[in-house]
């Protein structure tokens, strides 16, 4: 019986260090705490300064110039005007050349003769025809128009070259700006005076 007691006490006495030993392998290992690695200050750095590369220097081109037509010193100038066109005349001494829109006179007037006379006839009442040239330039209207206003500005060109000139040109009606012109449609007209035809039945 003795022996049975202490067995049974040596058992008694064995079991609580098997379970001590089951505790202690129940029991997690202590987690090892994670080292916080010291944040380190951020130190920016100084960016490198922008280098600005300048564009190439155009390359100069020379400019070319078209030279016009030198006009000469001695030259007398005059402006007339009939119905629409308006001609800005130049007498130059020359042979007596007469050049509308840098065309000969007989050539821009389709060699109408009578629209000729219109334009020339003050050079030949002042009678300096073959002694000056005339350019003249024509802006509106029509040729007959043109015509008449080269010739009103070749008279204003001889007063301004010579005063004496005056009184023999507008004895001859030259040196008038004819006022004449079309007459402006009217409302309630087909034209300035023109009405509508109509049939009474």
């Amino acid at each position: 019986m003795g022996e049975a007691k202490k067995k049974t006490s040596k058992k008694e006495g064995a079991a609580p260090k098997k379970k001590a030993a089951k505790t202690a392998a129940a029991k997690p290992a202590p987690r090892k705490k994670k080292e916080v690695e010291a944040v380190k200050p951020v130190v920016h750095e100084p960016a490198a300064p922008v280098v600005q590369v300048a564009p190439p220097a155009p390359v100069a081109t020379p400019k070319v110039t078209v030279a016009k037509p030198k006009m000469p010193n001695q030259k007398f100038g005059g402006t007339g005007r009939r119905k629409e066109a308006t001609a800005k005349v130049w007498l130059i001494p020359g042979t007596g050349k007469i050049t509308i829109n840098d065309k000969p006179l007989a050539q821009y007037l389709s060699n109408r003769r009578l629209l000729e006379h219109y334009a020339s006839r003050p050079l030949t009442v002042a009678q300096v025809a073959g002694k000056y040239d005339v350019i003249a330039r024509v802006l509106g209207g029509g040729i007959p128009g043109q015509a008449a206003a080269v010739g009103l500005g070749i008279a204003r060109a001889l007063v301004v070259m010579n005063p004496e000139f005056k009184s023999l040109l507008k004895r001859e009606g030259l040196l008038t700006r004819d006022p004449r012109t079309k007459e402006r449609k009217k409302y309630g007209r087909k034209r300035a005076r023109r009405g509508f035809q109509y049939s009474k039945r």
